[in-house]
């Protein structure tokens, strides 16, 4: 029988993490170069439909200071930094453009494993946004032009924007939006976090010193 919400042991829920170590000389001095290995690792571990590695969630502030974090997927990295698509009329976008200061987090539980980004965000430019808006299912293109991030009435009148909005390019191909794009997080510092045994995690940080990383182990 199904437990009740109010009947589990939410305090008793753990496990203890035995997969492997994360030591300095496997961290090495480039944490692009780590984050490659790690994230190469999470692509080739699947457990499932389900499963999409290039999940990360994006934290930002609000000008009055209150955080805000959702999920959004990773669609580009290399050492300028990690790529993300959005609408620029969003809350994430107006908070970004308030203030740039944003947190990255990736969390891969099938390898008992995270990493922590903390960078400034800032949009790429128009070329970048469609070159990758054509690689983009006819669908989701649709759906870029349909959803505004605003206050929405009724689930009525979205579906029937999107109607119109496939009989209006219906034979033509849909271009990017113009208040639709991506933005690149370049990091100010970087973490990973390897679980262990007994809660004694692994956490290598890479904070950027001027043209270098710095790196430090950080207790558990």
């Amino acid at each position: 029988m199904t437990k009740k919400p109010s009947e589990r042991d939410i305090a008793a829920m753990r496990r203890n993490y035995t997969r492997t170590g994360l030591t300095e000389q496997m961290a090495g001095a480039d944490p692009f170069a780590l984050f490659e290995q790690w994230f190469d690792v999470a692509v080739q571990t699947n457990p499932g439909d389900w499963y999409e590695p290039n999940v990360m969630s994006l934290a930002t502030v609000a000008p009055d200071g209150t955080p805000s974090n959702r999920i959004v997927l990773l669609k580009g990295y290399d050492t300028h930094g990690f790529v993300f698509f959005t609408n620029y009329e969003s809350r994430k976008a107006d908070e970004i453009t308030q203030n740039p200061n944003v947190a990255l987090c990736f969390h891969w539980p099938q390898l008992e494993r995270q990493v922590r980004i903390v960078g400034a965000a800032a949009r790429i430019d128009r070329a970048a946004n469609e070159d990758y808006f054509a690689t983009r299912p006819r669908g989701s293109r649709l759906g870029a032009w349909v959803s505004s991030q605003s206050l929405l009435t009724t689930l009525g009148e979205l579906r029937s924007e999107f109607d119109r909005m496939t009989k209006e390019f219906d034979g033509h191909d849909i271009p990017c939006p113009p208040n639709w794009g991506g933005y690149r997080v370049t990091p100010t510092e970087i973490e990973f976090w390897q679980g262990r045994p007994n809660r004694m995690h692994d956490r290598i940080h890479f904070e950027r010193d001027g043209d270098t990383w710095r790196r430090q182990r950080l207790a558990p």
